[in-house]
């Protein structure tokens, strides 16, 4: 995973609203694609986009393939643009 992959990753709005859903838990990619007024392909696209770079973990479970935030990579992005707005908190220590 580099920055670059997961910026880009963010830089779309749909791939935005998946994170989003996914912070309430572990979704099957069917009930992801329901709530997008978009072809099933499109959303496996921006999932294998958002796997890429990190942002989700996959775990097929039967026929099924659930998707959930990479908490791990959202926090390092976060500790990242802590330190690049200032807050050096941690860093001081």
């Amino acid at each position: 995973m580099s920055f670059q992959d997961t910026f880009k990753a963010l830089s779309d709005p749909t791939r935005r609203a998946i994170l989003d859903l996914l912070r309430r838990g572990p979704l099957p990619a069917g009930d992801i694609a329901n709530h997008f007024d978009v072809s099933g392909a499109t959303i496996s696209h921006h999932l294998a986009i958002l796997r890429d770079a990190g942002l989700v973990l996959d775990d097929k479970q039967g026929k099924y393939i659930y998707y959930e935030l990479n908490l791990s990579v959202v926090g390092e992005i976060m500790q990242w643009l802590a330190a690049l707005k200032g807050d050096e908190s941690d860093e001081k220590k």
